[in-house]
């Protein structure tokens, strides 16, 4: 499986902020022209709406998936943010850690490319521009619908691994649900899953008849002795993904190579399974909904609780 979505993070693994960061696009090769990314802003963006973005409406529940309704093709030169729902909460300000619920739309179209929950920090310089502008400085409770053009998103590279074509503009439909709350995980002890370990072949799991636990818990099957693993590292693992109601694999690097990525550019859960560990370490690790792929059912794999098996083989600094 191992479908890279950015970098060489797999896609079952990679967070929807994987999304958001300039450079990391996946687009369609061949092209010089660079999309432009936030520089580190210390400042609230200045943005209006107008005629395009206030014709855009977006029907259901905050924090689930929206319906974007709009004519297409959408033709804009320059970003315009109208507020769908304004929020009660705190207002968000660069350098702010947030969790929105993304959801992108093909401006040419008015196809559905993305959705998912993701976390960032607004006015990262590695934010495209149209990300930004769709969080920044409002209050938390918020639906933004913004309309970015191509040079503030994907640029002449376009993102093919969702279906944004080069020099397309993208709508970007953002819920601000609430500050970033870090996931941390407690030790394991109960109902943990076997598991025998097959050399570079699949592992074998067997996952418990019982009730998924609500929590984000972690057991060490074998500990390594090698450099610890920090928060942002470059991290190479094996893994093997489970959904744990099913009990079938959704996604794993086995049998292969080890696959190398952030602990910021995949899901939440993971990414804390990781941090704290040492280089040779093997775990298992269950991942509730909101350190995973949220609770919207709509989403690709968001409602399920997930179970990963994982080695980690080496770590680095940048």
């Amino acid at each position: 499986m191992n479908r890279a979505l950015r970098l060489s993070a797999p896609a079952a693994l990679a967070a929807a902020s994987a999304l958001l960061l300039a450079g990391c696009a996946g687009g369609d090769g061949g092209s010089t022209a660079e999309p432009s990314a936030t520089t580190a802003a210390t400042e609230c963006m200045e943005l209006s709406s107008g005629s395009v973005s206030d014709a855009i409406t977006a029907d259901g529940a905050f924090g689930e998936t929206p319906n974007a309704t709009f004519t297409t093709p959408v033709e804009v030169d320059e970003l315009q943010r109208s507020i769908l729902i304004e929020g009660e909460g705190d207002a968000t300000e660069p350098g702010d850690e947030v969790d929105a619920v993304i959801t992108l739309y093909s401006a040419t179209n008015g196809s559905q490319l993305a959705s998912s929950p993701a976390s960032f920090k607004i006015g990262d310089a590695n934010l495209y521009r149209g990300f930004t502008a769709a969080v920044d400085c409002v209050p938390i409770g918020t639906r933004t619908v913004t309309v970015a053009p191509a040079e503030d998103v994907y640029g002449d590279q376009g993102n093919s691994s969702i279906g944004v074509q080069p020099g397309e503009a993208v709508i970007i439909v953002a819920d601000i649900t609430g500050e970033t709350e870090r996931a941390t995980p407690s030790e394991w002890t109960e109902n943990v899953p076997e598991v025998t370990f097959n050399g570079t072949d699949s592992p074998t799991v067997v996952i418990p008849d019982t009730p998924p636990s609500p929590e984000l818990l972690l057991k060490v099957l074998e500990e390594g002795d090698g450099e610890t693993v920090e928060s942002g590292d470059q991290v190479s693992v094996r893994y093997q993904g489970l959904n744990w109601e099913t009990k079938e694999i959704f996604d794993q690097s086995y049998p292969g190579d080890p696959v190398t990525f952030g602990t910021d550019q995949v899901i939440a859960g993971f990414g804390a399974a990781l941090v704290g560990q040492p280089v040779g370490t093997k775990l298992i690790v269950t991942i509730p909904p909101e350190f995973g792929y949220g609770t919207d059912p709509s989403v690709n794999l968001g409602g399920q609780t997930l179970v990963f098996v994982v080695e980690i083989t080496d770590t680095t600094r940048q």
